[in-house]
């Protein structure tokens, strides 16, 4: 009975986060950033948030899970986030998924998923290909998506958008 109970605080929990996640990204839109929104929790709480900076500071590594993973490690004062969680507005890529790997997260919780942002003109599945060879199954740590109805918002705040600047 406890374990049923600990499983619905925390899937109300990833819920919640991932509101928060796709919130972050639809403000990214907003303020001049990408459509990706990220944070990382850990003990049920919010350590740290990020949003898609790529184009605010010229940084193509500044991807919202990277950022995020950033002010994790600052936060906590290390550079090993084991026991966190990685909630991102959309499916990580590739460069997002190894940072993860290297931060030792435990989890990655994502929403919208690489489909969804191709439509929206972020095409990375020449960069997903280069991976695919390796299954997730071997990899340590989970890795699942949540379906949320709004997880294409930010998405569609960008297409919306009309001084975006595309990449």
């Amino acid at each position: 009975m406890t374990a049923h109970i600990q499983e619905a605080s925390i899937d109300e929990l990833e819920r919640a986060w991932m509101d928060k996640a796709i919130e972050l990204a639809t403000n990214s839109v907003a303020n001049g950033g990408g459509p990706f929104g990220a944070l990382v929790a850990k003990d049920g709480k919010i350590v740290a948030i990020g949003n898609n900076q790529v184009t605010a500071n010229l940084d193509p590594t500044a991807h919202a899970e990277v950022t995020a993973l950033r002010a994790a490690c600052k936060e906590l004062n290390t550079f090993s986030l084991e026991g966190c969680v990685l909630v991102t507005s959309c499916e990580p890529c590739p460069m997002c998924l190894s940072s993860a790997l290297w931060a030792r997260v435990d989890r990655i919780v994502f929403s919208a998923d690489r489909d969804d942002a191709a439509v929206a003109g972020f095409d990375d599945r020449k960069f997903y290909d280069l991976f695919e060879k390796q299954a997730t199954s071997a990899w340590p740590m989970s890795v699942a998506q949540l379906d949320l109805p709004n997880r294409t918002a930010p998405f569609d705040a960008w297409v919306a958008k009309t001084d975006r600047i595309d990449y």
